[in-house]
Order: C-alpha cells, then structure tokens, then sequence
C-alpha cells in the first residue's frame, strides 16, 4: 500500500526538485514496481512477516529515487550542453516580442537635418522655360559640394495673368500653375483659393516643399516663414533686380497651437497667420491671415492679394506680361537672412520640420548566464583537437557579443542589430539587448 500510495504521489507531483520529471521517469517508477510484484510476499499476521514487506517497500522507494536522481541529472546535462554549444536562441512570443508600437518622430526638413535655413540659392541648371513656371531653391551654390534641392516657388493665377502666355492665356505658366494646385489641393467643384484674409483670390504664391524632405508630412505648427518687404522699385520682371528693403520682416506661422484643422479632399488644412514660433499668433483674438497650409503635401499657399498689401510685393497681374512672380517671393525669404531678430539677434531663417508615424517591433533577446559563452570563431580553438586557445579561457571562458542576427523559421537572415560596443559575456554575466525594427 505504501508502495502504491509513492507512485501515485509522483504522477501528480511531475516537478522534483524543479526539473520536470519525464516520462522515463514514470517508467523507471514502473519498473521498480514490476520488480516488487515479482517479489515473493507471505502475507501473514505474524510481526516479522510485516518487517520484511516494509523492508522491501524502502528498498524499492530507494530503487526508484536512484533511477529518479539519474535521470534528472541526465537531463541538467544535456541541457547544460545545448546552452554551451547554442547558436540560436527562440523567441517567446509571449514574453520577447512586442509589436505594433507607433510612435511620431520629427526631425528637421533641411539638408543634413537643420531646422533653420539661412542661406538661399537658386538654380543654375533649370532652363528658362522651367524657370517661368517655378524657382528650385538650394542651401548651397550648385557649384559646391552638398548642394541640395530644399523647396520651390511659384506663382499661379488663374486666368493666367502675370506671365507670358504667347497669345493664348490658356496656355500661360501661372494659369497652368493654378490649375495644378487647385487640383492637387481644392474640392473638386472648388475654382479658387478661398482665404480668411482675402475671401476668394485669383493669384496665390507657393512654397513646396521638397518632397522626400517632408517625409510624411510637414509638422503642423513647427514652421516658421520669415517675409521682407520688396523695395518699391520693383520691375514689372522680378527675375533679376528685385531686392528686399527697409527692415520690416513679417514672420509667419500656422494655427494649429488655437485651432482645429480643416478637412478636405487633400488632408489637414491650417490657416497662415502673423506669428513666430517662440511668441505664437500675434494677436490671436484678431489674427492677420496670409494663406493656407497643407502639412499632408507640404504645401504653403500664400494669398497673393495679402502680400502686396502687407509687404509690397506688387505682384504682376498684367495680361500675357511676365512677370516672374515667384522670384519676387524668393528675394523677399532670402532677404530676411539679411537681417537679425531682435529677440534671439540671429539670422530670420526659414524653419521647418518634417514628422512621420513610426511603427515599431521591439525583440528582447535574453542571454542567460551560461549561454554563449563559447564562440565558433575558428581562432577561438587551436589545435587538432580544438583546444581553447586562451588558457585563461580554459574552465571561464568568455565571448564579446558585437552582433544580433534575427532569423525566420527557415533560418533566413532578414536584420542585423550591431551594438555600439562589444559585450562582455561569461558565467557570471547575464545580458538583455532590445532590439527595434521601424516599419
């Protein structure tokens, strides 16, 4: 009965001493218990009868936690030896994989990641038929190493004055400029630029951003454009001698730290207003409104009518005359980097940055003290029997982690995590490497 009671207390009991005991476990059990059924037993009242059935029951309850501590230590080692000789670890997708963890990430829009441009230059490759459609700006002269592309200007009017259209406005580059941002950016039964300023304008400025420059989008109240007054001795040409004057520099911003966005067929829409990034709207119980940002396009519509009242722009609205608009608003951003803000006495520049939504999956790989402390470098080794060839290694040897592989099922490397510096790992180091995978 004893006997019994003991190999129904291990099939319920499957952990000893913490290891899981296996069914070979239950079946050296078993067999221990064969061995005391084939036991003669003389089942009798008498005292010395039952000493020696007790004797038997504790020779077998010895018998079968022998073969219990065999096995057990069998298995310690074999898994003693996977970890020493591992080259891949499994993720527990429980516990070691977080998923779908988003996250927005700005940085600067410029070349090499600034936030604030303070030197313009325009294009010396563009053919004069492209330049009456729209200036390219660049941080550097083309002519130096680095020059990059960061935004253009242009200018639309929608009955194509304001350029030379050859005879036929239909087929005028400020008409054609017009239409292709109404389309871009109106409703479709929209036939013009609506602004808070002016209500429904004919003639508009833009600024577009380079558009890998944007990422995903311009971030919504973190632009700041600075505008100078154009000198009244503007020609009815702005290509050439158009220059910036007096020192009124307007600065303008979004209102989207006061206002909700607008939706419509292309995304958020921003009112452009008076205002600074450091001082917010000017006045923003009665805000001077310029235009209409468009952050999902990068995209700055700038209400023509506004800026010949407020910086004297005198746009050209003659009929088949050109006038090169959109040079009078590159002169007015790039002469504001001739003066100095009073409030941070630095350069009026251009700021802007760009946000994206990341998506990310973090894998935390978990290296425990007895694993990967061995390496498959081959000079690792010496030797024809594969001597370790550092004898202080020999009883603690040591690795340096330098690289996370992750793998598919198929054993197909898909990403390489390096770490900053290499890792020490031993017996008595354990470590936790997070890596992240932005999607």
């Amino acid at each position: 009965m004893k006997m019994n009671r003991f190999i129904k207390t291990l099939k319920q009991r499957p952990r000893q001493g913490g290891v899981p005991i296996s069914n070979n476990l239950l079946a050296a059990v078993g067999q221990a218990n064969q061995a005391a059924r084939q036991t003669p037993t003389v089942i009798t009242p008498s005292p010395a009868a039952a000493g020696v059935a007790g004797a038997v029951t504790q020779q077998v309850q010895q018998l079968a936690q022998q073969l219990a501590n065999q096995i057990v230590a069998e298995q310690q080692q074999s898994q003693t030896i996977t970890r020493n000789g591992r080259v891949f670890t499994k993720f527990d997708t429980a516990n070691d994989v977080i998923s779908n963890q988003t996250e927005v990430v700005t940085g600067g829009v410029w070349s090499d990641g600034i936030t604030n441009l303070t030197t313009f230059f325009t294009s010396s490759t563009q053919t004069n038929t492209q330049r009456t459609y729209y200036a390219d700006v660049y941080q550097k002269d083309q002519a130096v190493t680095g020059s990059a592309l960061q935004y253009s200007v242009a200018f639309g009017h929608a009955l194509g004055s304001g350029s030379f259209s050859q005879g036929q406005l239909n087929d005028s580059p400020s008409r054609a400029i017009y239409s292709q941002y109404r389309q871009l950016l109106l409703n479709p039964n929209d036939s013009r630029f609506t602004t808070a300023g002016s209500g429904s304008t004919d003639y508009v400025y833009v600024v577009n951003f380079k558009r890998d420059r944007i990422k995903e989008r311009l971030d919504a109240g973190n632009w700041e454009l600075p505008l100078r007054t154009i000198s009244s001795s503007r020609p009815t040409n702005a290509t050439g001698s158009v220059v910036a004057s007096g020192s009124t520099v307007i600065q303008l911003i979004d209102d989207s730290s006061t206002a909700p966005a607008t939706l419509g067929d292309s995304g958020k829409i921003y009112n452009i207003v008076s205002g600074s990034l450091t001082s917010g709207i000017h006045n923003p119980s009665a805000p001077v409104y310029y235009g209409l940002s468009y952050p999902d396009h990068g995209v700055l519509v700038l209400d023509g009518k506004m800026l010949d009242q407020k910086l004297n722009f005198q746009t050209n609205t003659g009929s088949s005359s050109e006038g090169s608009n959109h040079f009078a608003l590159f002169r007015s951003i790039s002469g504001s980097a001739l003066l100095t803000n009073g409030a941070t006495n630095a350069a009026f520049g251009f700021q802007a940055r760009n946000s994206e939504k990341v998506t990310s999956t973090h894998y935390f790989v978990r290296i425990k003290n007895a694993e990967y402390n061995f390496s498959n470098n081959p000079s690792y080794v010496t030797g024809s029997v594969g001597q370790i060839s550092q004898t202080t290694f020999v009883g603690d040897p040591k690795t340096y982690i330098t690289t996370v592989g992750l793998y598919n099922n198929s054993q197909e490397l898909l990403a390489v995590a390096k770490l900053s510096k290499p890792l020490l790992k031993s017996f008595q180091r354990e470590a936790l490497i997070r890596v992240k995978l932005d999607f």
